[in-house]
């Protein structure tokens, strides 16, 4: 597969998350009578991501999350030379994704952005969690989801069942996390909607960048131990 294919594959595929999930977060979740609330919400980014690994992955591998390619890297599973523009057109199309959200959510009479589905921490976190708390979370969860998607998509794991477990997982990572930072564990997803946010979400932006790809690498290192024949 060519690279550009690779990379178109890849900017649709961060597209669809941070539309489908955020978009679910800020269109959806309040909605008056039929809210869909932290269930729905993570129920959403977990079908993105099941959707477009059936539909890509055979083209891209779907990682969609520039955690997930450094996590790959790391874990022998993904080429140094592809990482950087994995990483571009992940943000771009997480950049994208957020715009057409933001054109539409504004659509409504007296729309204000009300945090825009961004990541935060302490007086930004949806139930007030400090730094620490944020840090430690978004490290863990995205280890965590790493793990799944090594050892799902390893070639001993039953094939095609990977979509499932890293949907669902992503989905289980929502459910827990949610209330904490809002969920991030993908810095292409919080990158696009902070940009239309501004200020604070903007300002927090860096923790969504460190503490995922911190927790990807480390999961890269212990599922290659973990998964090596002795």
């Amino acid at each position: 597969m060519s690279m550009a294919k690779k990379l178109g594959a890849e900017f649709i595929g961060t597209f669809w998350l941070v539309l489908g999930g955020c978009g679910s977060a800020v269109l959806a979740a309040a909605f008056p009578d039929v809210g869909i609330g932290l269930l729905g919400v993570s129920l959403a980014f977990g079908l993105t991501v099941l959707t477009m690994a059936y539909a890509i992955g055979h083209i891209s591998g779907c990682h969609l999350n520039p955690a997930v390619s450094v996590g790959l890297l790391v874990g022998g599973r993904f080429p140094a030379g592809e990482l950087v523009p994995y990483v571009v057109v992940q943000v771009l199309g997480g950049i994208a994704g957020a715009a057409v959200l933001y054109v539409i959510a504004s659509g409504q009479a007296g729309f204000e952005t009300a945090g825009f589905a961004s990541n935060g921490y302490a007086e930004h976190s949806p139930g007030g969690y400090s730094l620490t708390a944020a840090l430690v979370t978004e490290i863990v969860m995205t280890f965590m989801f790493l793990l799944i998607i090594l050892g799902a998509t390893d070639k001993r794991a039953p094939a095609g069942m990977a979509p499932l477990a890293i949907g669902l997982g992503l989905t289980l990572i929502h459910l827990i996390s949610i209330p904490v930072t809002n969920t991030s564990v993908n810095p292409a997803r919080s990158t696009g909607v902070a940009l239309f946010e501004g200020g604070w979400a903007i300002n927090q932006l860096w923790l969504f960048w460190v503490a995922p790809i911190v927790g990807a690498a480390l999961a890269g290192v212990a599922y290659r131990w973990l998964a090596s024949e002795d």
